[in-house]
């Protein structure tokens, strides 16, 4: 049940409310050009104020708030499971970022809409707060907004940390404020931890042992990409029976690494076809020099062109596609990781049925990659010669490889069986009697 003796306001918490109300019109001006830059209407602009731009709907509504496309992607099948139990229920999903709300948009579950958060500022936190009313909050990952937390608690809504995930530097940051850590990982009724370090840091910035359970990734228990079929029949057409293999959410500095690896490769793999997608496409003109500077031919998605039988790189720029390229080939080269980036979402190529590669600047995902690696279902490299060697030795030796896709299949049956018991948690704090009447 949710506790009602919260820790005390600390003086740190008061001055963050005041210095949020002062810079409040610089953190506006900031955020709504981003928005307006994308072309969004103002009434979504606004948003970003509290303004909501939906009606709230009758009956109990849960709301999730997450960081970015990542992390609201990865509550879909969580809130499509949570509706199949609550067929009553409603959701809205918080997202901070255009391609998030485009992307949430087009894969969201019935019952479900999305807004834009608002500013962590009394005034817009409290708009929001009256018009939707939320009788539970779920923040994903890491996303600990003070005010809108504080004040949310105070409006009646229990709270939980979801997928909870913080950086090392973040965790050393709060516990050298430990009574403020406290007051604000106090407003949670449930924190559920990704693992065990997790854990062991909450508890260290002063969280109780009382709120703290375990869970599973909620990304390794998402549903898995979109796969367009046609797209993907048409791309294995003009390939023919060459082979392909994957460099996914690539980032600068990383292609120039993977073009060398494919030219090593190309010695002794002639027709391998190298799919490079970055992970941001407006880098496509950017990667389309550095892979004619490498003396490799180029076929480029975003103008309209397909691979054929001859080019070595086939340039996928564009967005929402990496599903079909995941089912293209089971080699896949996850990048964010060459450098110091942080890694990206490893359960996505592993729910298409594909080994890992990464880099080791995969923080993000450190654990998760410890224990794949232990299993055999992800392999590290650190250098060009590296990956090439990998790449080669499963295109060599595909009993390896089965062996590799098995492990991973293995870890993501594993990390689904955590979720009804996500499920269960998460409604047990549902207020006995919730909802309100739709707001007009």
């Amino acid at each position: 049940m949710p506790r009602t003796s919260p820790a005390q306001r600390t003086l740190l918490y008061s001055l963050y409310c005041g210095v949020s109300r002062l810079i409040a019109p610089l953190a506006w001006r900031k955020v709504a050009g981003k928005l307006r830059g994308y072309g969004l209407p103002e009434e979504r602009v606004r948003e970003r104020l509290g303004h909501a731009s939906l009606p709230r709907p009758a009956g109990r509504l849960i709301w999730f708030h997450a960081a970015s496309v990542g992390e609201s992607l990865s509550v879909l099948t969580l809130i499509a499971r949570m509706g199949e139990q609550m067929p009553e229920a409603e959701f809205l999903i918080t997202s901070g970022t255009p391609t998030s709300a485009e992307l949430v948009a087009k894969r969201m579950p019935p019952r479900c809409r999305h807004q834009f958060p608002p500013l962590d500022t009394a005034a817009a936190v409290d708009r929001f707060l009256t018009h939707w009313q939320p009788d539970l909050g779920v923040f994903v990952e890491s996303e600990l907004w003070p005010q809108m937390l504080v004040r949310a608690r105070k409006a009646g809504c229990p709270l939980v940390l979801l997928n909870a995930r913080l950086s090392d530097r973040s965790v050393e940051s709060w516990k050298k404020r430990r009574e403020t850590a406290r007051y604000v990982l106090d407003q949670f009724s449930l924190l559920v931890t990704q693992n065990q370090k997790t854990a062991d840091n909450l508890r260290a910035m002063g969280a109780t042992d009382d709120c703290i359970q375990p869970g599973s990734n909620l990304k390794a228990v998402s549903a898995p990409l979109p796969v367009d079929k046609g797209t993907l029949s048409k791309v294995r057409e003009d390939i023919g029976t060459r082979a392909v293999w994957i460099a996914s959410s690539t980032h600068e500095g990383e292609e120039e690494t993977v073009l060398n690896a494919h030219k090593t490769l190309l010695m002794d793999h002639p027709d391998l076809c190298l799919l490079l997608a970055p992970r941001h496409p407006q880098r496509g003109d950017a990667v389309e020099a550095l892979v004619k500077k490498a003396g490799l031919s180029c076929a480029r998605r975003s103008k309209g062109v397909m691979p054929g039988t001859t080019s070595q790189v086939y340039l996928a720029d564009t967005m929402g596609e990496v599903g079909t390229w995941y089912a293209l080939s089971p080699l896949v080269f996850l990048g964010g990781s060459l450098r110091e980036i942080g890694g990206h979402n490893p359960f996505e190529p592993m729910q298409a049925g594909a080994a890992v590669i990464t880099g080791t600047g995969h923080y993000n995902f450190a654990e998760t990659y410890a224990e794949l690696t232990g299993l055999g279902a992800a392999v590290e490299i650190r250098s060009a010669p590296e990956l090439a060697g990998q790449i080669s030795k499963w295109l060599e030796q595909p009993k390896g490889l089965e062996t590799a896709r098995a492990a991973a299949r293995q870890f993501i049956s594993r990390q689904s069986n955590q979720l009804d018991k996500t499920v269960d948690a998460l409604l047990a704090l549902l207020p006995q009697q919730g909802g309100r009447d739709g707001q007009g």
